[in-house]
């Protein structure tokens, strides 16, 4: 009885955890010039182990990207793929399940990395779009209007710290 009690409370937490993902991004790149550029990027996206799905959308050269539920995402492979190409990236909106995750001090984890949030005022549930603002995921003016709140990452948190601004 002690053992199905357990099993229990593992299946549960695992599917509470299992909703604690990455669902989506949209990802704008600056530089395409060609339909070859485009596709040659949208291939290489697709490659990514955690991509499921890729949507170009060549008129605004948005990328609307699913991600696998599976998998854990690496926001550094997809921004090494868009400058490995020689392109920038204008902007990376990613979508996020905050049922059953905690913040604390604006912190969050997800996988292994963390992301601070540089301005939240709210508790978050539910599906959640944020931009990250570190160098490589937004323009400069971007980067830069958040630098200040960039600085003060908490020295505790190890691996990777993305910031992030709903």
């Amino acid at each position: 009885m002690k053992r199905l009690k357990i099993v229990m409370m593992l299946l549960v937490l695992a599917a509470g955890s299992a909703k604690a993902q990455f669902t989506k991004a949209e990802l704008q790149v600056s530089g395409l010039n060609c339909a070859l550029c485009a596709k040659t990027t949208e291939n290489s996206l697709r490659a990514l182990p955690f991509i499921q799905d890729v949507k170009p959308d060549l008129m605004h050269n948005i990328y609307v990207i699913t991600f696998k539920s599976d998998k854990p995402v690496n926001f550094d492979q997809i921004s090494n793929i868009v400058h490995e190409e020689n392109f920038f990236i204008s902007f990376l909106k990613a979508t996020f399940n905050f049922d059953n995750v905690k913040v604390t001090n604006n912190y969050f984890s997800s996988h292994g990395a963390n992301f601070k949030l540089v301005n939240a005022d709210k508790p978050l549930s539910g599906e959640v779009a944020f931009i990250l603002v570190d160098k490589g995921f937004a323009p400069r003016s971007v980067t830069k209007k958040y630098s200040g709140l960039i600085v003060n990452d908490d020295p505790a948190k190890t691996g990777r710290v993305y910031h992030v601004a709903i």
